[in-house]
């Protein structure tokens, strides 16, 4: 996650170096006077360059300790080398064949995700370029709090990075890298919003058209009126995807509300191994399975976690819905898409529902993946 920096002559390969060995270096000077000395003891000038007044230069070491001991140069530290900031591409990004949608250019470009949750974090720099209007419907607490609708839990912003972070040079890639992504705050500091908060919080987004409302969010019982809601925004066209929970193991069904209705994409949570989470509800609502065992995902701030939960499954579901949405899907189209061309992974249907969700088959895109 973090680039090398460059390293000083202290507890560098330059210290290291033998005086004979010959060394790259930059030297800053104060002077044209240190300038003209530096380059009498260089066996080659590197560079010259035009406005900072610095050299580039090979000499022996002891030339360059000697350099150093003079008052008008500044600094003489080993020519380093700095990196490109890691991309990761977490194992559920890939598990899901999310990077072959990439390559085959469909990333959701025009698609709309809310993320129906605790916010997320509006200065975060792998999800800033994707965010687009936010809605509070509980109040953010903290210092870092810069719109009504970020994120004071953190949580959000996990779901968000899943979702749909920025393939760009650093943090994690997203299953949709370019939708758009919203925030739909009704979970406060603590993770917990009120019935009628959520439910005025799906009642929005319906309202606003949005594609896929991903809810990551649930109890043991249902509310009516959260079900009232999900009627409604199932009716105006956005796909609602819900989290199994994390109840398992339990033998009689154990699928939190919203998922449960009828309306919601219920998604189980897997692992590595193709196998079910250990923590993830099942029961006969499971519609898909997804990856949600020890994944990396972005967290507040600039960093990134690894995590586990049917949350993080959830957010699959709702980035391959958005990368449908980008090519035209409906929600009910999509829904019925990733069923038909979710992977068999040899799990019972009440664990994986019609099968584990596959964003490359979905879209037609050829994958050698088992």
């Amino acid at each position: 996650m973090a680039g090398a920096s460059v390293a000083t002559a202290a507890g560098s390969g330059l210290a290291a170096a033998n005086p004979d060995d010959r060394v790259e270096v930059n030297i800053g000077f104060d002077s044209e006077r240190g300038r003209q000395a530096a380059l009498n003891q260089a066996d080659e000038t590197v560079r010259e360059f035009d406005s900072i007044d610095v050299l580039t230069l090979r000499l022996p070491k002891q030339a360059a300790t000697a350099l150093e001991n003079r008052g008008d140069v500044r600094y003489v530290e080993e020519n380093g080398t700095m990196h490109a900031l890691a991309q990761t591409l977490p194992w559920g990004i890939d598990r899901v064949d999310a990077e072959i949608a990439h390559a085959n250019g469909d990333t959701g470009a025009g698609a709309d995700i809310a993320i129906v949750d605790s916010g997320i974090d509006a200065d975060h720099p792998d999800l800033q370029a994707n965010l687009g209007e936010g809605e509070a419907f509980t109040k953010c607490r903290g210092g870092q709090c810069n719109e009504s609708w970020d994120d004071d839990n953190d949580h959000g912003t996990h779901c968000a990075g899943t979702a749909g972070a920025v393939d760009n040079a650093e943090g994690v890639v997203g299953v949709s890298t370019q939708a758009t992504l919203h925030a739909v705050k009704v979970l406060d500091k603590r993770g917990s919003g009120s019935f009628s908060d959520i439910a005025a919080g799906i009642e929005y987004v319906a309202d606003q058209g949005w594609d896929v409302a991903n809810l990551s969010l649930g109890a043991s019982s249902g509310s009516q009126a959260i079900e009232d809601a999900c009627a409604y925004a199932d009716d105006r066209g956005v796909l609602l995807v819900g989290a199994a929970g994390g109840s398992g193991p339990c033998s009689d069904g154990c699928v939190g509300y919203p998922a449960a209705y009828s309306e919601v994409v219920a998604v189980s949570a897997t692992d590595e191994s193709d196998t079910l989470a250990s923590f993830s509800s099942r029961g006969p609502e499971i519609e898909l399975a997804a990856p949600g065992a020890d994944l990396r995902t972005v967290s507040s701030g600039d960093g990134c976690d690894a995590l586990s939960g049917t949350s993080y499954a959830a957010a699959h579901v709702s980035g391959v819905g958005a990368l449908l949405a980008g090519e035209g899907y409906t929600n009910t189209d999509a829904r019925v898409r990733m069923r038909d061309t979710a992977t068999d992974i040899g799990l019972p249907s009440d664990e994986q529902g019609y099968g584990l969700v596959d964003a490359a088959a979905a879209l037609g895109v050829g994958s050698s993946d088992e």
